[in-house]
């Protein structure tokens, strides 16, 4: 990837967020213990915070597991080092191990058929910029996903991405432990 080092983004502190973000700051200090570095980033815009936390914690027919498949393919495709960090630990936390974590960075999930499907479609929809292979389509319905289901995939591929576009352009330190690339 190419950098411009005469671009530096600063990862900003507390006294840099806007009125609009410090509720959102301090509760996710107060809930994990720490402002990744990534979130503080998005507190660079006035709203941008609060905005984006809104939209990752709005109801979705998703489970938080199924979310983190996404977030993990998502992240491989679009070469997020902070991301892919980030959600392998995440993916921990809702139930993966390591090794399953690199597998659905790799786009699959042997261990899961249903999970394979929704990692394969995700995988599918970013390579493919939402011209999708409708095989990956069918293997996602017929693993018992609906429309709704598949509005929701996109949708988390959208908040993934933007996260995803926000570090390969800022390069913010990663907070999380570093991971392989694949």
């Amino acid at each position: 990837m190419e950098t411009n080092s005469k671009i530096k983004f600063e990862v900003p502190v507390r006294e840099q967020m806007s009125e609009h973000n410090l509720p959102v700051f301090d509760t996710i200090v107060k809930s994990i213990g720490f402002m990744p570095n990534l979130f503080a980033t998005l507190g660079l815009s006035d709203n941008g915070l609060n905005r984006y936390i809104s939209f990752q914690n709005a109801k979705s027919s998703l489970s938080n597991k199924e979310k983190e498949a996404i977030n993990l393919v998502v992240s491989e495709v679009n070469e997020c080092d902070y991301c892919r960090a980030a959600h392998t630990a995440i993916g921990k936390m809702n139930g993966f191990t390591y090794e399953q974590a690199l597998e659905i960075r790799s786009g699959q999930a042997s261990f899961d058929e249903r999970l394979n499907s929704l990692v394969k479609l995700s995988q599918n929809i970013v390579n493919t910029r939402g011209k999708v292979n409708f095989k990956y389509l069918e293997l996602f319905y017929e693993s018992g996903y609906n429309q709704g289901d598949l509005v929701d995939v996109i949708l988390q591929i959208g908040e993934k991405t933007m996260t995803n576009y926000l570090h390969n352009i800022t390069q913010i330190p990663i907070d999380f432990p570093e991971v392989p690339k694949i």
